[in-house]
């Protein structure tokens, strides 16, 4: 058993937040998966311990928001190692999207990253996303775009952005979760 781009993408998902009666056609769709694919992102990340039964005895599973911290802070960096390719148009991401590009100045001459993306309006150096449905999820959820800029900052950024984005990510999965 491994760990897909997908199954971080349902984890991030169920993180910021679905209806209590969510479904997996609901999932799918934010997702851009089939409905099996989304099932199985979930089944996955249920069997690495990202997520689990609901406590409160719902049949969907919640996220375990300190597991997903964890493996996004030391392991999505070496098991989804990224490095930025050739210029093209897309969606920024990384230091160049929010919030990281309020906390870091990067001088003008800098080439933005991006996902590549025919509808994207920033021209920059390719990033490969978690996962190919990344461009169009982001330009759909501005909450989502900030949380999988915030993973490429820690996926392909330097020391320091990678150390902002851990931060930026704690707050949001564990600071400012739901209690």
């Amino acid at each position: 058993m491994y760990i897909k781009g997908q199954d971080l993408l349902a984890c991030l998902q169920l993180c910021l937040g679905l209806d209590p009666g969510w479904t997996y056609v609901e999932l799918a769709e934010r997702l851009g998966l089939s409905t099996g694919g989304a099932n199985m992102a979930v089944h996955r990340a249920l069997d690495a311990g990202l997520l689990m039964p609901d406590p409160a005895g719902g049949t969907k599973p919640v996220p375990r928001r300190s597991a997903i911290l964890g493996f996004l802070e030391h392991g999505v960096a070496v098991a989804f190692h990224v490095a930025p390719g050739r210029v093209t148009r897309g969606v920024p991401t990384a230091y160049s999207a929010a919030p990281l590009n309020a906390l870091i100045q990067s001088p003008p001459s800098e080439i933005p990253l991006v996902w590549a993306d025919p509808e994207g309006t920033v021209r920059g150096r390719s990033v490969e996303p978690l996962y190919r449905s990344v461009p169009s999820i982001a330009r759909r959820d501005a909450r989502m775009h900030e949380l999988l800029a915030l993973v490429d900052g820690i996926r392909c950024g330097a020391t320091r952005e990678q150390a902002l984005a851990r931060q930026e990510l704690r707050t949001r999965l564990i600071d400012d979760a739901p209690r």
